[in-house]
């Protein structure tokens, strides 16, 4: 099921300006929710394509409905035109989140290149 754009363009998510935007739907008391936003954060910073786009899912109750979000975090994986490429219910293992940015955001350049 792709989600809705409308929905989502609500939620401020445009995912015309990154290689893979991940909208994270997250609660206050979360503790899984902020080990994924964590994790995120540390590959956005290797990552320039990768946006994050967290949402409070109390306070968006319209969107989690719409959405088929049934628990926190849950996670959509959305590429350049908006395409659905993933989603994860519950916090996600390190390696495989890790896999699904690797698969849609292009490495940077190799440091190994620098001394060739």
């Amino acid at each position: 099921m792709e989600p809705d754009g409308a929905v989502l363009a609500g939620l401020g998510v445009d995912p015309g300006r990154a290689d893979l935007t991940v909208v994270q739907f997250s609660t206050a008391f979360c503790g899984p929710c902020r080990a994924t936003r964590a994790r995120l954060r540390q590959l956005q910073a290797t990552r320039p394509g990768l946006v994050l786009v967290e949402v409070d899912a109390e306070s968006h109750l319209d969107a989690v409905r719409a959405l088929g979000v049934d628990r926190t975090p849950t996670l959509l994986y959305l590429d350049r035109s908006g395409r659905l490429v993933g989603r994860s219910s519950g916090a996600p293992r390190p390696a495989e989140l890790a896999a699904v940015v690797d698969a849609h955001v292009p490495a940077p350049a190799s440091r190994v290149e620098r001394g060739a």
